[in-house]
Formats: C-alpha cells, sequence, structure tokens
C-alpha cells in the first residue's frame, strides 16, 4: 500500500494489493466559445463525464488516501468542428498537476503541457469508457479521446511516483507505452501516436521516459522532490544544494540528447521553482546555475539569464 508519509519511511516502487480508492482528484473545463450550433448541454455533459472518467476510475492496485489523491487540471479547448461528423471536435488539451511538498502549504508542479493534436468523436448519450487492452475500441475517434486522457493520466502518476521513489514510476509509464503501441487509427485523421509524425508527440514523451538514454533525469526528479523539496524544512541548505546539484546532471543530459520533448516536458512544469531556488543564491553564485538553465531550457532562457 503505498502511503505518502515522508517522515516514516522512503516509499518502495513496489506496486501493492488491489484497493478502492481513486488517485486522480481532477478538476476539468470544456471552452467551447468557437462551436456554433450546438446544443450547450453536450459541453456540460462533455465535462461531467471526462471529470468522472478520470476521478472515477481505479487507475491503480494502490489504496490512496483523500489527502493522497494527485490533483490536476483539465483544460479541454475546442478550436473547431470537423467536417461532416456533427459529435466531431478539432482541439487543445491542457494538463497541469502538482503533489504536496513535505511540511509545507505549498505544492509543488509535476506537469504543464498543452497538447495541440487532439481529434476526437463525442456523443452525450455514450458512456466514456476505456480498456488498457483494447485501446482503440470500436469507434477510433471517440477512443481517441479516452486513449489521450488515459495516456496523461499515466504521465502524470508516473511522474508522482517517481517523486517519491526511484523510477517508482516505471509501471505507470509502460502502461502509457502501451496506449501508444495500440493508439487508435483512422487513415491521416488521427496523430499525435506515431514516431514518423514529428519528434514533439505524445510517442517521444512516453518513448523518453523509458530510455535508458534519459535514466539520469529521472534520477534528478526523484532527488528533487524527495530529497530536495521535502527537506526543505528540516535541512534546508542541503536540500537546495541538492536540487542546485541536480542542474548540472540535466545539463549534460541535454547534450547528449539535443532538442529533447521530455526535458522541454519537464521544464514547462519546473521552470519557476529553478528560478526562485536560484534567486536565492548570492548573486556572485547564481551565474553557473542560470547559465545551464538557460542552455537547458531555451523557451525561458530570458528569466534565467535575468538571475545573473
Amino acid at each position: 500500500m503505498l502511503k505518502k508519509l515522508f517522515n516514516i519511511f522512503v516509499i518502495a516502487s513496489t506496486l501493492c494489493s488491489a484497493a478502492t480508492a481513486q488517485e486522480m482528484n481532477c478538476k476539468v473545463r470544456v471552452l467551447h466559445d468557437k462551436i456554433q450550433g450546438v446544443d450547450q448541454e453536450v459541453f456540460t455533459t462533455m465535462e461531467r463525464s471526462i471529470m468522472s472518467f478520470l476521478n472515477s476510475r481505479k487507475w491503480t492496485t494502490d489504496e490512496f488516501g483523500v489527502n493522497e489523491k494527485i490533483d490536476c487540471n483539465i483544460l479541454l479547448n475546442l478550436t473547431g468542428r470537423m467536417n461532416g461528423d456533427n459529435d466531431g471536435y478539432q482541439a487543445t488539451l491542457s494538463i497541469q498537476a502538482s503533489r504536496p511538498v513535505f511540511n509545507a502549504s505549498y505544492t509543488t508542479p509535476t506537469v504543464n503541457f498543452v497538447d495541440r493534436d487532439v481529434l476526437f468523436h463525442f456523443s452525450q448519450y455514450t458512456t466514456m469508457d476505456f480498456d488498457d487492452s483494447r485501446v482503440a475500441g470500436n469507434d477510433p475517434l471517440a477512443s481517441n479521446l479516452t486513449a489521450i486522457l488515459a495516456y496523461y493520466t499515466y504521465i502524470v502518476l508516473g511522474l508522482d511516483y517517481d517523486s517519491f521513489a526511484k523510477d517508482g514510476g516505471t509501471p505507470f509509464y509502460k502502461k502509457a507505452q502501451n496506449i501508444v503501441n495500440n493508439a487508435p487509427e483512422q487513415g491521416k485523421t488521427i496523430t499525435g501516436w506515431k514516431a514518423v509524425e514529428g519528434n514533439r508527440n505524445r510517442y517521444w514523451i512516453i518513448d523518453q521516459l523509458l530510455s535508458p538514454r534519459f535514466q539520469a533525469l529521472r534520477d534528478v526528479w526523484y532527488s528533487m522532490h524527495r530529497e530536495g523539496l521535502d527537506n526543505m524544512y528540516a535541512k534546508p541548505q542541503e536540500a537546495k544544494q541538492k536540487i542546485l546539484s541536480g542542474i548540472a546532471t540535466l545539463a549534460q543530459v541535454q547534450k547528449e540528447n539535443p532538442s529533447s520533448v521530455l526535458m522541454q516536458f519537464i521544464f514547462n512544469a519546473k521552470s519557476d521553482e529553478y528560478v526562485k531556488i536560484v534567486s536565492q543564491l548570492p548573486k556572485a553564485e547564481r551565474a553557473p546555475y542560470a547559465t545551464q538553465l538557460a542552455q537547458i531550457d531555451v523557451t525561458n532562457a530570458a528569466k534565467y539569464n535575468a538571475l545573473k
């Protein structure tokens, strides 16, 4: 039984016996301003269906207490309709997730990502369902929505478990990889699942999470949370140094794997946290860390350079 009781022991990554408490505490919002000629009740039903799908389903075999549930926010922004399909939608999916820090009121972000390649079919009279062993289902476009939601749920779970135990998230990353390998297909309509479709899609996020080339990144992720943030109250200087020492490791991973989608995926969630930690150093000591962070996370280079 996985219990996030930091002051008792470091949690083993082995999954335990089945239990009934669900893991996710997701709030869902559907934006539909760009969609005309559709009964508004459809979008209300869509919102409720997605929330129920994420929060009512049992995603692991572990028991989660109420205070252990993983907080997340889902924003499904409907950007258009599919030609010739009254129930078909184009959308972007924004997902944010966090986990609490020991002995603090602070929660640390673990995911902050926007998937811009979402196409799906939704009927307000059909129950959303998902089967790990039959990802594609009977209707590929309807299954694409549940497959995408399940995929990111497993990513969120994996990163959460990785932050408490070294390699604790591996079983969930493998479930996400199974979704990729068995993703819904419909000609060239459904995209985002294949390596040949680009180097920054769902395929590559999970491929890199499970690749030995990025093992050091996962080690830094664990150290940042378990040995860094969770120790900030008891041993602030040691905790900060643990976080800072990981920056050089990430810089090496980035050097060996330039333009990694996984590195950007991680820094979408963590850039502000790194800025805050480095900003607490004397100004004379910030430059090496700021320079490395700017090289790793080019998108946010300006705010790292401002620390110097």
